[in-house]
């Protein structure tokens, strides 16, 4: 008898995915970037990097700097806006055998909605993720999503304008995470991914200057993992949509640890700056990790945390 290959097929709301692993918005490009390194097909998705109406330059550098288990980054959603995109990177990523997600980001509550509107329609776009972890214009520089109401009603917004399957992204820069989730959920949200990064700061002694020119930066990497896992644990109790879990992923050990929380599908960032091919080696992980273990199906992992 030959040897069980395991089914490693997910769904994720109306999506259908290969394998759990997708590539985290900010930290893989357009997904072009590393076609000469990786066979990206062999990917349960990719998502691009946040898209605006119109390009940004971002912040002043420096805008990235190493941490103790991790990094701290000040990109400022630097992009080519979703015109460019529309024209230059899509029609390369059509030729692609995975779900490409696009990332989207404003500064003003109706930003969202007529992103939504010029992405509708477009073939080869499988889900729009929402980030909502940006400074609301409206509401004096207060991030959208650390508030339920406004986070509801971006996320209306995004689909009421929209023909695609809806992403939302938490930040995890809040009293209690569930509420988001709870609100994002009854606004119409199909999915949940969770966590974006943690705010931090990272001071030169000698200098008595911030490493970064915007002061405070985004924490990512294995040092935000046990809260990350700790909110996926959390929301996917709570809430009845799936939920994608991102934060420090460096291997398919860590990528269970989410799975068996009751995440569906996981996203891979920061492992990719230092490793290219992380993601594929995350996939065979998985793959051996439930030949090993007489599991057939990826699925039945899924929240099956012993508490």
């Amino acid at each position: 008898m030959g040897v069980m290959i395991p089914d490693l097929k997910t769904k994720i709301g109306p999506l259908e995915l290969k394998n759990p692993v997708i590539a985290a918005s900010g930290t893989f490009g357009y997904g072009l970037e590393y076609a000469p390194l990786m066979d990206l097909d062999l990917l349960g998705g990719i998502v691009v990097k946040g898209l605006s109406l119109k390009s940004m330059a971002g912040n002043a550098p420096p805008r990235t700097v190493e941490t103790p288990c991790g990094m701290l980054n000040a990109i400022g959603l630097a992009n080519m806006g979703v015109e460019a995109f529309l024209r230059d990177k899509l029609p390369r990523l059509r030729g692609l055998k995975t779900n490409i997600i696009v990332n989207i980001y404003g500064h003003h509550m109706d930003d969202y909605g007529e992103l939504a509107s010029v992405l509708k329609g477009v073939d080869g776009i499988s889900a729009l993720e929402v980030n909502i972890s940006c400074p609301n214009v409206e509401c004096g520089g207060m991030v959208f999503g650390v508030d339920p109401d406004v986070s509801a009603r971006v996320t209306e917004k995004v689909v009421k304008n929209t023909d695609k399957p809806v992403i939302v992204k938490l930040t995890p820069n809040v009293a209690d995470i569930r509420v988001i989730a709870t609100a994002v959920e009854s606004a119409g949200a199909h999915i949940i991914s969770m966590i974006n990064t943690i705010t931090g700061m990272a001071i030169d002694v000698e200098t008595r200057r911030p490493k970064l020119a915007n002061i405070f930066g985004g924490l990512s990497g294995p040092a935000i993992r046990p809260v990350a896992v700790r909110m996926v644990y959390q929301v996917a109790k709570t809430v009845k949509i799936p939920v994608i879990g991102i934060g420090g992923i460096m291997d398919y050990r860590d990528a269970l640890e989410f799975l068996i929380a009751g995440a569906r599908a996981v996203q891979v960032g920061t492992a990719n700056f230092v490793n290219p091919r992380a993601m594929l080696e995350i996939v065979e992980g998985l793959r051996r990790y439930c030949e090993e273990k007489g599991i057939t199906r990826i699925t039945e992992i899924i929240g099956s945390v012993i508490t």
